[in-house]
């Protein structure tokens, strides 16, 4: 039996009310994503020691790498999907959903195998200290076996989001967590398997949530529902896909790697402060995930309306986003700051891990809400399909400025605080970036539609 789910209308209706209904399952869908690795450090870290745990958190941005690579293409599926119901194109939907499906299994497959078999040159490449490089290396190859699963989670989520449902896929990651927190105690504690005991849980979760997802599709009423005897690329959709993911996935791909070099110069500080590097960030990463939930609204609202034409409804939408990120970005950066040294106690007891996450803490978590701008501005152009504009001003004025910074300015002053800030200026510069982008975006859009209604009447 279908269990019915009602949609969030981002097309019509209060839009405050809407962003909020839309936006709050996948707050939640993120943060129960995040706890996946979250469940990796913390049992690493207070069950198998300060080692696992460094090996275990030096290894996220390399993952973040491979993920994003290969997730960044299901911002094409959203975009797409989301204007076809807008236009209220069936066929097109349809079309879309079957050429997302099979794209995702393929990039799965080659997203898994590229990091199972270069794990160990990733880590040499980011100079991880010798002591955690073999731990690092099995934690990366067992979490290689689950990214198939996790792209093909994000492209199932990212079309039930395109038609407003985002209750569905937190119920599924409920499921996928109590799974992989019940694992990691499991492979650590009774077998003592450390770091490659939580990779294999984590990738067994995924698996159950890609399965969930995909159920759920097979199971769907109207054009959104899942054939698998009709799986194939589609020329015209699949090519739309790319042409709006794969400059989202080249972003993504570049902000790891910007992060890369950023955690290659953390580790040259050491193992206790690559640790708490580490626990710091994770927590980090619970806001980021909750500001994240903004952008994925903005992007399906902007394509929807897209579809349907009500250019004033995406501004207005944009306004009211831009406000709710930021009361959601200030009220849990306070949060962290306020309750530091219990937030980071979770991750490890070594009060000289704590003490450099505290540090972490107070150069980012206040400003972090400029982040969620940035990134909401980022997902009004991409609704619009453009994607590869904001590819360059994000590549711009975060990937490139960072860099940039850790070669000129971190070489004069090699501390850890100078890493840090160089994060708060680069949103700045790119959340301007994005603002400017958007107001011309925009404009050209609406004179391409009062273009073609006059040449049609």
């Amino acid at each position: 039996m279908r269990i019915r789910v009602p949609d969030a209308n981002l097309l019509e209706g209060p839009l405050l009310k809407n962003i909020l209904l839309f936006a709050i399952p996948i707050m939640f869908s993120s943060i129960l994503q995040l706890l996946f690795n979250a469940a990796d450090i913390i049992v690493v870290g207070q069950f198998a020691g300060e080692m696992e745990l460094a090996a275990v958190g030096s290894s996220g941005s390399i993952v973040n790498l491979v993920v994003n690579l290969c997730i960044g293409f299901s911002v094409g599926t959203n975009v797409l999907v989301a204007r076809y119901i807008g236009a209220k194109d069936n066929a097109a939907i349809t079309r879309t959903v079957h050429s997302a499906v099979l794209l995702s299994v393929l990039l799965g497959l080659v997203g898994g195998l590229l990091l199972f078999l270069f794990s160990g040159t990733f880590l040499r490449l980011m100079d991880s200290p010798a002591d955690i490089l073999p731990s690092a290396a099995a934690y990366l190859k067992a979490y290689a076996v689950g990214v198939p699963a996790s792209i093909i989670y994000n492209f199932g989520t990212a079309i039930l989001r395109a038609r407003g449902d985002t209750v569905r896929p937190l119920y599924f990651l409920v499921i996928a967590g109590i799974v992989n927190v019940c694992l990691n105690l499991l492979f650590v504690l009774v077998f003592h398997m450390g770091a490659v005991g939580v990779g294999i849980a984590t990738a067994a979760a995924q698996y159950v949530s890609a399965v969930l997802v995909i159920f759920c599709l097979l199971h769907e009423i109207g054009p959104t529902k899942l054939y698998i005897n009709r799986l194939r690329l589609h020329k015209k959709e699949a090519l739309s896909i790319i042409t709006i993911g794969f400059p989202a996935s080249l972003q993504g791909s570049f902000f790891s790697i910007s992060n890369m070099i950023i955690q290659s110069s953390v580790n040259s500080f050491g193992a206790v402060v690559v640790a708490g590097n580490a626990a710091a960030a994770n927590v980090e990463g619970f806001v980021y995930v909750a500001m994240n939930a903004v952008y994925q609204t903005m992007l399906t609202l902007a394509g929807q309306n897209m579809g349907a034409r009500q250019f004033k409804r995406i501004d207005k939408g944009l306004g009211v986003s831009c406000l709710t990120v930021s009361a959601i970005g200030i009220l849990l950066g306070v949060l962290v700051v306020l309750f530091d040294n219990q937030l980071l106690s979770i991750y490890s007891s070594d009060p000289e891990v704590i003490f450099w996450g505290c540090k972490r803490f107070l150069f980012l978590a206040l400003p972090y809400f400029i982040c969620g701008i940035m990134e909401t501005l980022l997902g009004a152009v991409r609704g619009l399909g453009y994607s590869f504009i904001p590819m360059c001003v994000s590549l711009m004025g975060a990937c490139v400025f960072r860099i940039v910074w850790i070669y000129t300015i971190f070489q004069q002053y090699r501390t850890i605080e100078s890493l840090f800030i160089s994060y708060v200026i680069s949103w700045i510069l790119t959340a301007a970036a994005h603002l400017i982008t958007y107001l011309i975006v925009r404009k050209k859009v609406r004179t391409q539609y009062d273009e073609t209604v006059l040449a049609v009447s």
